[in-house]
């Protein structure tokens, strides 16, 4: 059995969505303010990042990036939240990170690929042709300039769960539906360990429903990963870190504080 534990883990802020909850989970009513925060993990064998945000260049110019995609969602995007300078803050140079895990291929988690040329990147096998021929209804959500230039990069496509250095700490697990290849990551660190969820499921109501997103690439699919998503957390003592619900922001620690 493997009981490795990763050191230290940080929720780096990013940006902010304001858009209708309707968006996010099937039958969603009012309108909701949401993180897109990114995740960094220490471990004796390098730095992991889970998710990279939205592009950089949107920093300065969310418009000229997404168009109208930036008011759909209610961007709201400053200098201080591009994932290089999170990492900055702790004292970080992106050419540091090891390896780069993305849970799928949306804008917003995929958006800051391209400062991690030299890393090992790991999605879910499926999700990059999916990127550049979506189903119409995910169309706006992806943005193909963030994969042009890394054709030729460390990708690493999963066609099963992975565990990252073969000690149980940090293991991707394949949650197909959202998109076809989207993925959580569970992370065992020493007094604690969390299952980070990525798009698997977007708000608690959702995963204590089990809701799908109306945009989601196969909504049965969608509904089965959330409640294995569930039956992971149950078996691995964890806790479920959903990366877009507020209340989970709120009431979990940001990076500069870590978990350990």
């Amino acid at each position: 059995m493997n009981t490795g534990t990763a050191n230290r883990m940080w929720a780096l802020p990013g940006a902010e969505f304001t858009l209708d909850t309707g968006i996010m989970v099937v039958n969603g009513q009012g309108q909701v303010t949401i993180p897109v925060p990114s995740f960094l993990i220490e471990h004796d064998r390098g730095l992991v990042l889970f998710d990279t945000g939205i592009a950089f260049e949107a920093a300065e110019d969310p418009h000229a990036v997404y168009g109208d995609l930036a008011d759909v969602v209610g961007l709201a995007y400053g200098p201080e939240d591009r994932v290089d300078r999170q990492l900055e803050a702790l004292g970080y140079k992106p050419s540091a990170v090891d390896h780069v895990i993305v849970s799928h291929a949306h804008f917003d988690h995929a958006g800051g690929i391209r400062l991690f040329p030299d890393a090992q990147l790991y999605i879910g096998e499926g999700d990059l042709p999916y990127s550049y021929w979506p189903l119409p209804a995910a169309t706006p959500f992806f943005r193909t300039a963030d994969f042009d230039t890394t054709r030729d990069w460390k990708w690493n496509q999963l066609s099963t769960d992975h565990d990252l250095f073969g000690d149980g700490s940090i293991v991707i697990h394949r949650m197909p539906g959202h998109t076809p290849g989207n993925t959580s990551v569970l992370v065992r660190l020493p007094n604690q360990t969390f299952l980070l969820t990525g798009d698997t499921v977007h708000l608690r109501q959702a995963l204590t429903e089990d809701l799908p997103m109306p945009s989601d690439y196969n909504t049965l699919q969608a509904v089965r990963s959330i409640r294995r998503l569930k039956q992971l957390a149950r078996a691995h003592d964890a806790t479920v870190w959903i990366s877009h619900d507020p209340e989970d922001w709120a009431t979990l620690k940001h990076a500069p504080a870590c978990y350990d």
